[in-house]
This record gives C-alpha cells, structure tokens and sequence, in this order.
C-alpha cells in the first residue's frame, strides 16, 4: 500500500492494489467507499436498486439453479498453494489477448439489454473497459446500437459477441457494423438457441424484448428495420411487437448446426481482414475438438453461468477436461461464476488463458451506474494485484495451465455450502 514502492518501476499497468489504500485512508477525508464488494453483499444491494423485472432477469438461472451451484462448487474444490519470500515487488497483472495488451487477463463479458439495470445501458460500461485498459464484449442482445457502443469504448478494445440470426443477410450487417465499429474479435454464443426454462422470469411474464424495451441494436439495423417495414411494423407504435420480432430473429428454438460454422467464420475474416473468431459455450470435450478441427481461434468454455441447461456440470470442472484435450491448439478462454481474484487465478492455473466476469459488473452498473462499474472493476484488480503479492505470483504467464498452483479434490465434491445464488 505504500504509494512510493518499488513495484511501480517494474510493471506496465497501473498498481491496482493502491485502491485498498483508498479505502482505508478514506475515512481520513470525510469519504467512504461507494458500497462493499463482496459478492453476497453487492448482489443484496443491487437487489435493492432494481426493479422487479430487472431483478428477477438478472438473478435468475435454468431451473433450480444446480449449474449455477455447480459452478461455484468446482471452485471451491481448487485450493491455492501460496509461494513465499518470491520477489513480488517485481510482479505485473498485463497480459496479451490476440496482439491487445491488457491490464489483465480479464474481459467484461458480454450481456444483453443493460437498459434494464441502468438507462445509459451498455455505454458506462464500455466507457469503463476503455478506461481500465480490459476487453469488452458487446452482446448481440445489446440495448444500444453497435456504432455508439464503438464510440463509447473509443481506443479500447472490444469484441463482438454473435448470437446468429436466422437471417443471412441480417447476420453479415451485424457483422458489418461490428467491424465498421471496432470490434476486432467475433464470439458466436452456441449454447442459446432459446432461453433456458427460468422459473422467475416465466411467472412474472419477465422478458424486455416482448415488452417493447431492449432492441435497440436490431432496430438500428439497417436489414431488420427492411424487415420490419415488410410486415407492417411500426417499432415506434408497435415496440412489443418490433421487439419480439427482433429477438425471435435471433434465437427461440431455431438451432444452427457445425455445417453453418464455415460460412460464418469465412464471412467474418472476409470482411475484417481475418480479425479472431471463437466460440462461446462449448462445455464438451468432443465439441472442443470439433472446433478445433474447424478453425476456430479461440474457446470460451462456458454454461452461460448456469442459465441455460440445468443440472449440467460446472464450467470450472468442463475447462479443466478441455485443455487436456485441445489446450495446445487455440486460445483458451473461461467464463461462468468468476466472483474474485482466486476464481481467476484458479481457473488461469487450470489452463484458461484469459477470463470472462459477467454478474459482478452488472451489479456495479445497477447500484451507480459508470462509478458502481468501475468501483467493481477496480476492486477486482485490487484484488487481483494483492493476490499476486500475498501469494507470490510476479506474472499471468507462471501460472497459465501451471496446477502445481492448486491442491485439487475429485471433481464433484461438495467443498462448501453457499451464502446465496452467487
């Protein structure tokens, strides 16, 4: 915490850990933190800012919420094993993703209609990973047109996460648009054909596209409003039905299959010069292989954070069977239930070369909007950074597929009882 030592000199990111020192010096001026980070805590203090509907839409998982469970219990199964007396002075959070160099291997994933839990939508947000120098993934579902999310993110990096309309001519101007904007990476999500059968959302009739609020990507686009006009749509006096014609486009029970996968890959690299193009969702291991096998430059494994398919496995336990099976041959990426630095650290250790947080920013931007986002993230740097010091870590890449890190238990256990549904 001391703001004159020598780690400074060693690193090229900003020493995140200082914002501990923030905290506790804050008193001192008359300040206090803008609310506590803990996930328990920050999920009950969004509960508190949110209404019903952007609650129950934010919180809610498939079914009973097993996955969700399952992903937070294959952490617990991994333990840190600290190094001591490790120069950690000479210790630095960067890392690489695709040629963008980043304060750590950290993106914020990327989730659909942001309107709901704060009016500027998907702006703060993007804003918030400029400034932080961490990737952005726009979702396809987004409530804010492309091109302004693109001006909002300015020089930062951002990708474009696709969900692929059962349209090809609506897919290849989303695709345009993402490109004309500055999306330099294309994530197609493969797990979400329809939505998973969520209790909550379903009893409170909880869906914002149906509901005229949401859209607002799809009705900026060029393609759709044609298609609109075609079937006498009027989004400005029709929003639920615009709406629901936009994301029934999208998604809702039409399934794409590997056979469209060479298209779509040769249309994006076509139109970008051959920028990166991954896939979301994976959880199998064949289906990894099959990727691979197709091209791909990068997996996310992924259950959508326990959203979609109840009662699967925990995404922390399906990384772990994927990199031994295709780790050596594309870009390894992770998400689902990342709630602080050791669910990183763990997850980086068990081969994942970079990671997605989704919730914990959401909750950010429900409670202050661009400041509760950036109060999270920095938090979550802080914490990373203190972790690398307290555990002597000096780089991303000493513990990249390195489970010397870890003390592991079977899979499957049990290792502790959860506070709440994060």
């Amino acid at each position: 915490m001391d703001t004159k030592n020598e780690n400074k000199s060693f690193r090229n990111t900003p020493e995140y850990a200082e914002y501990q020192r923030e905290g506790f010096w804050a008193s001192n001026d008359g300040k206090v933190m803008p609310f506590n980070t803990e996930p328990g805590a920050l999920e009950d203090r969004a509960k508190e800012k949110l209404s019903e509907g952007g609650w129950l839409y934010a919180s809610s998982n498939a079914g009973q919420s097993t996955t969700h469970l399952a992903n937070r219990q294959a952490f617990f199964r991994h333990k840190i094993i600290p190094r001591m007396l490790v120069d950690t002075n000479k210790r630095d959070t960067k890392h690489e993703i695709w040629g963008h160099k980043t304060s750590a291997p950290i993106g914020f994933a990327p989730i659909g209609i942001n309107k709901i839990y704060h009016p500027l939508g998907e702006l703060p947000v993007a804003q918030v990973a400029k400034e932080l120098n961490l990737p952005y993934c726009l979702s396809t579902a987004g409530s804010t047109a492309i091109e302004d999310v693109g001006k909002a993110n300015g020089a930062g990096t951002r990708f474009f996460q696709l969900y692929m309309p059962h349209d090809d001519e609506l897919t290849v101007s989303l695709l345009k648009r993402a490109v004309a904007s500055g999306f330099t990476a294309c994530i197609l999500t493969v797990d979400t054909w329809q939505l998973g059968w969520r209790h909550d959302d379903v009893n409170a009739s909880n869906y914002a596209f149906y509901h005229g609020q949401g859209a607002d990507l799809g009705l900026t686009d060029p393609v759709f409003q044609k298609r609109l006009k075609a079937d006498g749509i009027d989004p400005k006096t029709m929003p639920n039905e615009a709406g629901a014609k936009w994301i029934d486009n999208v998604w809702h029970g039409r399934a794409h299959t590997w056979e469209k996968l060479p298209w779509l890959m040769k249309t994006w690299k076509e139109l970008n010069g051959g920028k990166p193009f991954a896939i979301k969702g994976i959880q199998a291991v064949q289906d990894a292989r099959r990727a691979v096998e197709m091209g791909v430059d990068g997996i996310v494994v992924s259950n959508h954070a326990g959203r979609q398919v109840d009662g699967a496995q925990g995404s922390l336990d399906a990384l772990e069977k994927i990199v031994d099976a295709v780790g050596d041959k594309t870009y390894m990426m992770f998400d689902s239930s990342i709630r602080g630095a050791s669910d990183v650290v763990k997850a980086l250790c068990l081969g994942a070369q970079f990671v997605f947080v989704g919730r914990l920013w959401v909750w950010g931007l429900s409670i202050m909007g661009e400041h509760g986002v950036r109060h999270v993230m920095k938090s979550l740097l802080a914490d990373l950074d203190i972790m690398f010091n307290v555990a002597g870590i000096q780089n991303v890449e000493q513990l990249i597929g390195n489970r010397e890190w870890l003390e592991s238990h079977p899979a499957g256990q049990t290792m502790i009882a959860e506070r709440s549904r994060l």
